[in-house]
């Protein structure tokens, strides 16, 4: 079955013995790794676990030592590579904006894609109206919040409609506050458009506001996975008003 959007199947992407060695130590090593269309999987684990460096591997931005990734059943190779990234956007804790307005920034991928103006246009001020920002986009974007570049990063990602999202510890950097709303925001957001996502975290309060299944990796591997109440516990897996200590955090 082929749905609207091109995707087969149930299975969107699938990595198979997928080895990262960097200056000669092994940063990860997983036989396999799959997600599938429409999951919005949690991958947890402590710092130095190798979480990031898998989501770079996987988002195509980082060249495995060895094994091979498949999306959407078609294997990633030199010549295709950069056809199969512009199916995924990767959101990183760090915004990373351009030096530019607020609507250019999200409008970046859109040029790159050969959007028609007129249609990128609609659809950048589409999401910054659903992410609460469309009054900044005039705005430099280097004169923004925390909160507010978080929020013109995610809309940079959702605006290219991708067929898988990456999330890097997006929250981490934010206020109490903005994290608080970002999270159930973007919990609503992957429901309506159920885009497949991976979402790296090391604070786990954040999972059942965003994660259907969850993935622990410890040292490379891959050591537990299952649904949120399967590896978190029953009391884990509702969504509930983050813990007192994250008011620490600062943007």
């Amino acid at each position: 079955m082929i749905d609207q959007n091109g995707i087969t199947g149930q299975v969107l992407l699938e990595a198979r013995d997928l080895l990262l060695v960097l200056e000669k130590r092994e940063i990860f090593n997983i036989a396999q790794f799959t997600l599938n269309a429409g999951e919005v999987v949690a991958l947890v684990g402590p710092n130095g676990a190798g979480k990031t460096s898998l989501l770079l591997t996987l988002a195509l931005l980082q060249h495995p030592t060895g094994g091979s990734i498949y999306f959407n059943g078609t294997c990633s190779t030199r010549e295709n590579i950069l056809e199969l990234r512009r199916r995924m956007a990767v959101v990183f804790q760090e915004p990373l904006l351009m030096d530019t307005t607020v609507l250019n920034n999200v409008l970046i991928g859109l040029r790159i894609r050969g959007v028609p103006a007129p249609v990128a246009r609609k659809r950048a001020e589409e999401w910054l109206e659903r992410l609460g920002i469309a009054h900044l986009k005039g705005r430099s974007a280097l004169r923004l919040s925390g909160g507010e570049a978080q929020r013109v990063n995610l809309a940079r990602a959702f605006v290219l409609n991708p067929h898988l999202l990456f999330l890097d510890e997006p929250f981490s950097a934010l206020d109490y506050p903005t994290r608080r709303s970002l999270l159930v925001e973007i919990s609503n957001i992957l429901r309506d458009t159920r885009i497949t996502t991976l979402f790296v975290t090391h604070d786990y309060p954040e999972i059942p506001f965003l994660a259907d299944t969850v993935r622990v990796m410890l040292a490379g591997r891959i050591i537990k996975s299952g649904s949120v109440a399967a590896v978190l516990g029953e009391d884990a897996a509702v969504p509930r008003q983050i813990p007192a200590p994250w008011n620490s955090a600062s943007s």
